[in-house]
């Protein structure tokens, strides 16, 4: 799909990423912005990146989430925990 002008890409939430249940195998969740989020079969999620350098593919691991971190994140976003 080609980006028309004018959209933009929505962004994954955290409530989104904290209720990601892990499966079987893993799989990614993506905003269409470029980076995606792996979610392991133990429940673990990744930040990750693919890109092209010099015409070869490239996988960039960005960062782990943790829980701690969504749970005051979905505070911000929900303060009354609602």
């Amino acid at each position: 799909m080609i980006p028309q002008i004018g959209d933009t890409p929505k962004m994954l939430s955290a409530l989104q990423i904290k209720n990601a249940p892990p499966k079987k195998k893993p799989y990614k969740l993506s905003d269409g912005g470029g980076p995606h989020l792996l979610i392991s079969p133990k429940g673990s999620k990744l930040w990750r990146l693919k890109y092209r350098y010099l015409g070869k593919e490239k996988l960039l691991s960005l960062d782990v989430i943790q829980t701690s971190v969504l749970q005051k994140q979905g505070r911000r976003e929900n303060p009354h925990g609602k």
